[in-house]
Order: C-alpha cells, then structure tokens, then sequence
C-alpha cells in the first residue's frame, strides 16, 4: 500500500481506501481504478492523497478482506478509534501528508479562501475570453477591463502573506496561460510595492503581467501542453511565444510597457535569454520584473511532469542561478521578501522532519535557522545535505 499525492497518481492504480472530499463527498470507492478524471477532481476539491496499491488483485482482496473481518467483529460498548495507515509505526512521509493536510485545510475551509477562488475563476474567465476575442476577431485588448477583474484578487486581501496562502491554495491547477498569467501579475504587483514603485506604474505592472504570455495562444496546445520530451521544432516554437505575442498587440493602444514586457519577458540581463539576447541595459525594467515572477510562478505551480516546488526550493534555484541574469536590486529585494513571507513558518526538510525557522540567513536565504520539537536547532546554511522541501 502506498500513499500518494494528486500529481504522484497515475490512471490504472486501485484504490485502498475511500476518496472523500473535505466535506464527505465520496469522489472515489476502496476497490476502484484510480482513472484521470478521478486525479483531476482530488485537485478541483484540495483532496491531498489517496492510498493505493500496485496490485490490483492483492488491493481487491485486502478490501474484501477488511470487509469481512469488520463484519464478524463482536459490538463492543467503547467506541473505536479509526485505523491508521497499515504501517508498524508512522513514518516521515505519513507526519508530512498529516501536517500538510492541516495546514492547507485552515486556509482552503476559511470563508475568505472561497470568495477569493469564485473572483480568482472569474478573472481567468474574463482573460480567456478577452485574449479570444483578440485573437479570433483581432478586437484590442482593454487593459483596464483587465485589471479591475483581478483587483478583488489583492485589494481585498490585508497582507501579502495572505495573498501568498491563497495563491498556494490553488496551485494544482495545470494551466500554463491563464491561471499563470493572472499568478505573474499578481507576484509582480507585489514585487513592484517591495521596490516602492508609483501605483500607475503598478497598475502598468499588473496589466502586463496579465497580458505577457498572449503569444502562447497561438501555440498548438499539443505541442503547449506536451508531457514527453519536445523535439527541437517543438521547442523552437514554444521559444517564439514572445514574438508571436508582441505581434498580436504591437498595433493596439496600449502602454509601451507591456507591449516590451511581452516581448522580452524571456530575456536575461547577461544576454542569455531570448528571443534577441538583450543584454541589461536594453531590457525594459518592467519585462524584467515580470521575467522574475514569471519564472517563480512557473517554479511553484504543478505541472504534469512534476509537482509544486516550495517558495525556499525556488530561492535556492535563482542562487544557484547566480544573480547575474537580473538587475541586482530587483532579484535581492524579491528573494529577501519571499524568505521573510515565510519567517517563523513551519516546514519540512528532504529528510522528513518538521521544524521551525526562527532565523534567516541573509547571505543564504534558502537556507535559515530551523528548530525542531525538541529545541535542538540547525543552521542550514551549515548542513549542505538538507534542505526545505515543504512549507507546513
């Protein structure tokens, strides 16, 4: 028997236990094959895992088994507890699914969280039908309309925190464009107020988060959307997205702003990126904050050939990276503000503890001061074999 998440089930496994959803709705039998439609639907309603079995014979008779065993048990006056998964003792693995769970619950079941997911479905539906209309009738996008569909999304949230924890409540949704575009625009709003920027220039930042990837409308969703290895045609076309999208709005009246954002979004300060290989100096300021949030928001969503990384993975990419790929200020100010988002949070490192930052390090921000159950304390900055692989 295994336990699984969402993103780790694959259509063909048989189901152990019951599928239910947070409020009982059973979504899948003990018995079952998991198929897609059942992954699909564990990510719609936040169900965290499913227990699962290899095999299906032994899977179907160990559910008979239980069936028959529940049966012939004698009534007894105190009540029973409900079974743990079949193990001899808990593992990591199990205490990560149950502190996750919890976590994701107190803010998934908060009446807040569902008003934001009815204005964040709403939004997508408005992009989605704007870039349509664009795109199949060449009418002009309208900027404004588009912001004041995502303005419930962050006026009505009172810290950025809290942005943060709706955001991540959402990110089982696969959707490379929409859901993606409304992510970046949002990430770089808050990048933006971290730089202390004007709120016309935020707005100007908003509206070109929202609009940056249009030129990904035009790629085959094939070829978008493909989970195998894509051939050299195929990523030359992904890579022309930039292209394909500023010659989409490059006519309309919009700020010149978003229309460089869409265009240099993938280009990088020491001229690595594309489509031309801009060096710093010839990259707008506005594509580049959009470039960072893109790439967090790419890092931190699911996606079909992997899951989620966490806010920390994705600061130890772009340290990694070195900071050289963008402007200084911009790259610092955001992974500082990210790791302070997260200070006192619980996590869990690659070994399957849980613990506590109590410190960053500020010259190696992935990687703060932790504190475990039992007041011993790590500095991770020290211990290169562990890593945060989840916030709690």
């Amino acid at each position: 028997m295994r336990t699984l998440t969402p993103h780790e089930l694959q259509p063909g496994m048989i189901l152990v236990g019951t599928v239910k959803t947070q409020t009982g709705q059973i979504l899948g039998e003990a018995g079952g094959e998991v198929t897609r439609q059942l992954i699909n639907r564990m990510k719609l309603y936040r169900v965290d895992f499913a227990q699962v079995e290899d095999d299906p014979h032994q899977a179907v008779a160990e559910v008979v088994e239980q069936t028959l065993a529940a049966s012939e048990q004698p009534v007894v006056e105190e009540p029973v507890k409900p079974e743990p998964v079949k193990s001899e003792r808990p593992t990591m693995e199990h205490t990560y699914i149950k502190e996750s769970k919890t976590a994701k619950q107190r803010v998934a079941e908060s009446p807040q969280f569902m008003g934001f997911q009815m204005e964040y479905y709403h939004a997508i539906s408005v992009l989605k039908d704007a870039f349509a209309a664009t795109i199949d009738k060449g009418t002009p996008l309208n900027p404004e309309e588009l912001l004041e569909s995502i303005k419930p999304l962050y006026q009505k949230r009172d810290t950025i925190v809290e942005l943060f924890d709706m955001l991540n409540n959402l990110r089982a949704l696969d959707d490379t464009i929409y859901a993606h575009s409304i992510n970046v625009a949002l990430v770089a709003r808050m990048i933006g107020r971290w730089l202390r920027i004007d709120k016309q220039s935020l707005d100007i930042i908003t509206e070109a988060g929202l609009i940056h990837d249009i030129g990904k409308c035009l790629i085959p969703e094939e070829v978008l959307n493909k989970q195998g290895k894509l051939t050299d045609e195929e990523f030359d076309l992904i890579r022309s997205h930039p292209k394909l999208g500023y010659k989409l709005i490059k006519g309309m009246d919009l700020d010149s702003r978003i229309k460089k954002a869409t265009l240099q979004h993938h280009e990088r300060c020491d001229g690595t990126g594309y489509p031309t290989g801009l060096d710093e100096d010839n990259i707008d300021e506005v594509a580049m904050i959009i470039a960072i949030a893109d790439v967090y928001d790419a890092m931190t969503a699911a996606r079909s050939y992997r899951i989620p990384l966490c806010a920390f993975q994705v600061i130890a990419k772009f340290e990694e990276e070195g900071f050289q790929k963008y402007p200084i200020k911009f790259i610092m100010t955001f992974l500082r503000q990210i790791a302070m988002t997260y200070q006192s949070n619980r996590v869990v490192l690659n070994d399957g503890r849980s613990c506590k930052i109590i410190m960053l390090n500020k010259n190696d921000l992935s990687r703060p001061m932790v504190k475990f159950d039992d007041n011993s304390i790590i500095d991770l900055s020290h211990t290169r074999d562990l890593f945060i692989k989840a916030i709690i």
